[in-house]
């Protein structure tokens, strides 16, 4: 009996876990995805944006599944005031070409 009850609970504490990693946990989102990113700026280090009128042909050239991605992204760093990885000129463009709901 002892048995079986530690194994339901070491199974039990796997799906919780799974779900903590699965809901966000690792910290990443789709602002952190240089290839998806780099069209959106004019140097390697991606420091300085492109104009607007080359901001939104990136934005457009996107899938939208991927411009669903990067703003709820956007939306989830805005509520996040002490974001790791905050992008606001990105976000503001984003906002600015119908990026938000």
């Amino acid at each position: 009996m002892n048995i079986k009850m530690i194994c339901m609970g070491a199974i039990a504490l796997s799906m919780i876990g799974g779900t903590a990693l699965a809901a966000g946990g690792s910290g990443t989102s789709a602002l952190d995805d240089p290839a998806k990113m780099q069209p959106f700026y004019t140097d390697s280090s991606m420091k300085t944006m492109v104009g607007n009128d080359d901001f939104v042909k990136a934005w457009k050239a996107m899938s939208p599944n991927d411009q669903t991605a990067m703003a709820a992204a956007c939306e989830t760093e805005a509520k996040d005031a002490s974001a790791a990885n905050s992008h606001p000129e990105f976000c503001s463009n984003v906002k600015a070409n119908g990026g938000s709901k």
